[in-house]
């Protein structure tokens, strides 16, 4: 059995509660439903779909920085995180991740039917595929390197 301060901690927290954890559920969620609304928009070519889109896609992009900020200060502020084999895979795809749907959030904005399909519909799947890589990453710094954890 480990000893209390025998894993990383999370330096951004509030009272013990690590603020990353916390909010990467908010871009994801956001990024996931662009990636439907995406789809939905590509079936009906419906603009409701694609306002709905650009939305969620800004959206993810705000919380995405913000939860990003709270993961760079646990990174930077132990380096028993950083020792850890899965968190600069984690940060690294977060990074892309959220340079993608910067790169989204431009080609959403164009008008009409090419703002979505196919590039912006590819970008936001791509988004997803790498969000679900740096989901079973970032579980793994929590579940099974304890990272942010007080046991």
């Amino acid at each position: 059995m480990r000893a209390e301060g025998d894993h990383p901690r999370s330096t951004a927290q509030v009272l013990g509660h690590p603020l990353h954890a916390m909010l990467v559920p908010f871009p994801i969620t956001c990024f996931v439903g662009a990636f439907v609304t995406d789809i939905v928009y590509s079936r009906t070519a419906n603009t409701m779909w694609q306002n709905f889109s650009i939305w969620l896609i800004t959206a993810g992009l705000i919380m995405g920085a913000v939860a990003g900020l709270m993961g760079m200060i646990d990174y930077l502020g132990d380096r028993r995180v950083r020792e850890k084999r899965p968190a600069t895979p984690h940060m690294i795809l977060n990074i892309v991740a959220l340079l993608l749907s910067l790169l989204n959030a431009f080609v959403h904005s164009r008008d009409g039917w090419t703002a979505v399909v196919p590039q912006g519909l590819i970008l936001s799947g791509v988004v997803v595929v790498l969000l679900m890589a740096s989901a079973w990453l970032g579980g793994s710094l929590t579940y099974r390197h304890g990272v942010g954890v007080a046991r």
